[in-house]
């Protein structure tokens, strides 16, 4: 039996077999649901701090929208997590990934205006 660098970091037997995932599509899961974690305590802060500071309208649309902006997280954090309980999981889609980033970028957009 060889054993060869597959090039990810991990190893594979030279036979040309079927790729064992291992705990890869476990570990990710688990990275999807800390980050969901970050952008709640992001949304909790958000509204907290517009709360604490006089609740302005521009810090009051602020809020709004980064509960939005959450809301849209979840639901493709959700979407991907459930997707990598299978042993073969899917690879993310471009669109999921795209609104993950938007949304990332949308927290500190808002965080901005809310200084403001």
């Amino acid at each position: 039996m060889t054993v060869v660098r597959d090039g990810s970091g991990g190893c594979s037997e030279g036979g040309g077999g079927e790729r064992d995932p291992g705990l890869q599509p476990e570990r990710t899961r688990l990275a999807w649901r800390r980050t969901t974690l970050s952008a709640t305590v992001v949304a909790l802060l958000a509204g907290r701090q517009a709360l604490h500071s006089g609740a302005t309208p521009a810090a009051l649309v602020a809020v709004a929208l980064t509960a939005v902006a959450w809301l849209g997280f979840l639901a493709v954090a959700h979407r991907r997590v459930q997707r990598l309980g299978v042993a073969r999981p899917e690879p993310f889609a471009p669109r999921g990934a795209l609104t993950a980033a938007l949304c990332t970028v949308a927290f500190a957009v808002f965080a901005v205006a809310m200084l403001f």
